[in-house]
């Protein structure tokens, strides 16, 4: 079994910032790629920003230069650093780890998603 499980969400003004944390646990071999998506109400869900085990980083469009997604491979830990903060960002943030597990079985795990509200 893997879990993932967000903290880090919250209520913050205009202009504000947040650091989400994302951890993964359970019988995870590797770590290949991990991702940070958003859903607002009414919405599918969006990738914000993704992170391979080499590095490579994709971001949407819309947080580029506002954003950083980092991860910590020792702890199995990814971030979503978060400024300039807009109502826009309004959304439950999900973190999905991309893992081979002990089993030797590949797969997305998803966590449950953490609220963060954009608002004066």
């Amino acid at each position: 079994q893997v879990q993932v499980v967000e903290s880090g969400g919250g209520l913050v003004q205009p202009g504000g910032s947040l650091r989400l944390s994302c951890v993964a646990s359970g019988s995870i071999f590797s770590i290949y790629t991990m991702g940070w998506y958003r859903q607002a109400p009414g919405k599918q869900r969006d990738l914000v920003a993704r992170i391979t085990s080499l590095g490579t980083l994709n971001y949407a469009d819309s947080v580029k230069g506002r954003f950083t997604i980092s991860r910590d491979d020792a702890k199995k830990m990814a971030y979503l650093q978060m400024n300039s903060l807009k109502p826009d960002d309004t959304a439950v943030y999900f973190c999905k780890a991309s893992v081979s597990t002990n089993w030797g079985t590949v797969g997305d795990y998803w966590g449950q998603g953490t609220q963060v509200t954009v608002s004066s």
